[in-house]
């Protein structure tokens, strides 16, 4: 099980490697919509 873990997490992190810059920009999309809802709520 742990071999499998470490496998998932060596594999995450070179998804995380290729892609940064795209999860970022994903991140900052959902924070503004959060932001713009929270704004709208008040």
């Amino acid at each position: 099980m742990m071999h499998v873990l470490q496998g998932s997490y060596r594999g995450l992190s070179l998804l995380l490697d290729l892609n940064w810059d795209r999860a970022f920009f994903a991140a900052a999309i959902a924070a503004a919509l959060s932001a713009g809802a929270f704004v709208a709520s008040l």
